[in-house]
């Protein structure tokens, strides 16, 4: 009995330590993933361009790279800016500087980010960002004006041609931006309805609604010419969740195009105060927007799978669908990220941590023009730059 109660203490004992040591493993390990786990799950941010391989690599009608060099060009056009029978375009986007007088930004914001040799604090960076916009439509787009809807309590230290700051009264909060943003795209229709009242003869002008981490690199007012029978234009993706992306939004510039597009927009904004304010600060409007779209009985959401334009008649207006691969063309986001860069991109759209990429897209553009001879093909500067874009653009920057 003495030998049997000695060997089961001893298993007993070997049990202990057996348990005990792993017990020591478990918890050295799991501090361990404590340690390593903000690290691989969150992407780390570079504040310098980092290139990879870019996609579409041997696919047809793609762009086609070798580093920062285009193997073969993009598409530009040629043909006049001027569209429907004499008319402009004015693309539209709305901006505001956030908890900062724009008299003391050097005093403001230590933290600096260092783009190429230039150092810019929060509004400065975002200000270089809307210059940026400004630069490429001047550039794809010579003839056309830009419209920059703003919070009266803003100061944009911004002067360029054919630039107008139109001020909307609103709620212009982080959390709230969205929502304003539908708001004064409808409070900006509802003037040129008054305008087109009180001057009925006068002349037509386009609108292209835009957000301003956008890059216009071909002439898009085409679009007026080409699609004759529209009202407004969104882009669309193949996403189930959300195909419709609100960053480009076109409106015919006929007081029936404007009415009508007002009208469509107040619809989307009852939705998105009705059903979507939890996604104020970001998603409600596109939610909104598919929301319309597709409560109206006739529309075939199957119509999302391919990247042709398609009419709808939408609440008595005739919508113009394109597809984002063209119109919208975002780097990793978007239909066709994979498939790489289509020939006939029109608008490259920097999202979220992409800004950096498109101020350092202009000023490699604007290095390798500067450096080309005067008769130097533009498309060709063009290309090489957005191989750049291509090659840059799965990367998480700083801005």
């Amino acid at each position: 009995m003495i030998v049997c109660f000695g060997w089961r203490q001893f298993l007993l004992f070997v049990t202990l330590v057996f348990f005990l040591t792993h017990f020591l493993s478990v918890m050295e390990l799991h501090q361990d993933s404590n340690v390593k786990d903000p690290h691989q799950k969150k992407q780390k941010k570079f504040n310098h361009l980092v290139l990879g391989p870019p996609a579409g690599e041997g696919l047809p009608n793609r762009l086609q790279c070798k580093g920062t060099k285009a193997l073969n060009k993009i598409q530009i056009s040629t043909s006049s800016n001027i569209s429907n029978g004499g008319g402009g375009v004015s693309f539209v986007t709305i901006f505001t500087v956030y908890n900062s007088s724009v008299d003391d930004v050097k005093s403001r914001d230590a933290a600096a980010t260092i783009v190429g040799r230039v150092s810019y604090n929060k509004v400065e960076r975002s200000m270089a960002v809307l210059n940026t916009f400004i630069n490429f439509i001047q550039l794809a787009m010579p003839e056309s004006n830009m419209v920059i809807l703003t919070d009266p309590a803003s100061r944009l230290p911004l002067k360029r041609n054919r630039v107008t700051v139109y001020s909307v009264q609103g709620e212009y909060s982080r959390d709230k931006l969205m929502l304003q943003r539908i708001r004064s795209y409808i409070a900006f229709l509802e003037k040129k309805l008054e305008d087109h009242s009180r001057e009925p003869t006068q002349k037509i002008t386009n609108f292209i609604f835009t957000d301003s981490d956008i890059a216009v690199v071909d002439d898009v007012a085409q679009i007026f010419n080409k699609y004759e029978n529209f009202h407004l234009a969104l882009t669309f993706r193949n996403n189930k969740q959300q195909p419709l992306n609100s960053g480009f939004i076109a409106v015919r510039g006929t007081p029936d195009g404007i009415l009508r597009a007002k009208v469509f927009l107040e619809e989307v904004l009852n939705v998105y105060v009705t059903k979507y304010m939890k996604a104020s600060r970001m998603l409600g409007d596109q939610l909104a927007l598919y929301w319309v779209v597709k409560s109206h009985t006739s529309f075939d959401e199957k119509t999302f799978n391919k990247a042709e334009p398609f009419l709808e008649e939408i609440g008595g207006a005739s919508v113009l669908f394109l597809p984002c691969l063209v119109y919208n063309w975002t780097p990793p986001e978007g239909a066709g990220q994979f498939h790489g860069m289509p020939l006939n991109v029109k608008v490259v759209h920097f999202k979220g941590s992409r800004k950096r990429l498109m101020i350092e897209s202009w000023n490699f553009f604007k290095s390798s023009s500067s450096s080309s001879t005067e008769d130097h093909d533009v498309s060709v500067s063009v290309s090489d730059m957005l191989c750049l874009v291509l090659s840059s653009g799965r990367t998480k920057y700083d801005f």
